[in-house]
C-alpha cells in the first residue's frame, strides 16, 4: 500500500494542477467546472499508471493464513504475469477502476475546491488566515481544511462506490470461486446486483469505507494545502 500510495497521491495532485491550466487555457473552461474535468482526468491518470500496484496489493490483502498464494510483492507480481495473461493480468478489472475513478476524484476535487472558494468568500475571518508564504493570499483554517477534506471525501466515495465493489472482486480473479461470471464489468455488476441487491452488493461496506476514506481524504487535502504553502506556491 505504501509503495502505491507515494505514486499515486504525487501523480494525482500533480496531473490535477496540470489538468486543470491546461483546461483553463486552453479550452477557456473555468469557474467550478474546471475542478471537476481537472480532479476526473487527475484520478485516472493516477490510476493508470500504479494500476499494478493496487492488483498486487489487493491479492496481497485477501490471503488468509494457511492458503498463501503468493510469498511477497515480487512474487505475485511473477505469479500474475506467468498465470494470467502476461502484462494484461495486472490490468484486469481497470475499466470499472477508471469509470469509477472519475466521478470520485473529479467530485473529491470539486467539492473541496468549492466549499474552499465559498467558505473564504462569504466567511473569511472565520474561516481562513493569510496563506504562511503569501500573506495576500487567504486560505483555510487547518481544522476546516480537515472537515472540507473529509466531506469531500465521503460525498465521492458515496457516488463511485458501486465500482468500487465492482474493481475488488474483478481484482480478485481467480481466486473467487465465481470468477467465471465476473470476467467483465458488466458480468460483475450484473452478479452481484442478482445476487445481493443494491444494499448488501453494491453499496457491501460503504460505512466501513467512510471510517477509511473520510479521514484519509481529509489528511490529504489539508497536506496537499500545508505543502504548497512550505514550497511558497501560493
Amino acid at each position: 500500500m505504501m509503495i502505491r500510495i507515494f505514486p499515486y497521491g504525487a501523480i494525482q495532485f500533480m496531473a490535477f494542477e496540470q489538468y486543470k491550466t491546461l483546461i483553463t487555457t486552453k479550452l477557456g473552461v473555468s469557474g467550478h467546472v474546471h475542478r471537476l474535468m481537472a480532479g476526473s482526468m487527475a484520478g485516472m491518470t493516477a490510476v493508470i499508471c500504479t494500476y499494478p500496484l493496487d492488483m498486487v496489493r489487493v491479492r496481497l490483502a485477501f490471503q488468509v493464513k494457511g492458503e498463501h498464494t503468493y510469498t511477497g510483492i515480487i512474487h505475485a507480481f511473477k505469479m500474475i504475469y506467468a498465470k494470467e495473461g502476461g502484462f494484461l493480468g495486472f490490468y484486469r478489472g481497470l475499466m470499472p477502476t477508471i469509470l469509477g475513478m472519475a466521478p470520485y476524484a473529479g467530485v473529491s476535487f470539486f467539492t473541496f475546491g468549492t466549499l474552499k472558494s465559498v467558505g473564504l468568500s462569504y466567511a473569511p475571518t472565520l474561516l481562513g488566515r493569510p496563506s504562511s508564504d503569501n500573506p495576500n493570499v487567504l486560505v483555510l483554517k487547518t481544522h476546516i481544511n480537515l472537515l472540507c477534506g473529509g466531506v469531500a471525501g465521503a460525498i465521492a466515495q458515496t457516488i463511485s462506490y458501486p465500482f468500487d465493489v465492482t474493481r475488488r472482486r474483478m481484482q480478485l480473479g481467480t481466486v473467487l470461486p465465481e470468477f467465471e461470471k465476473c470476467l467483465t464489468m458488466r458480468e460483475t455488476m450484473k452478479y452481484v446486483y442478482g445476487h445481493h441487491g443494491i444494499r448488501k452488493g453494491l453499496y457491501r461496506g460503504l460505512s466501513l469505507n467512510y471510517i477509511r476514506c473520510v479521514p484519509s481524504q481529509a489528511v490529504a487535502f489539508t497536506t496537499y494545502e500545508l505543502m504548497k504553502q512550505f514550497f511558497h506556491l501560493n
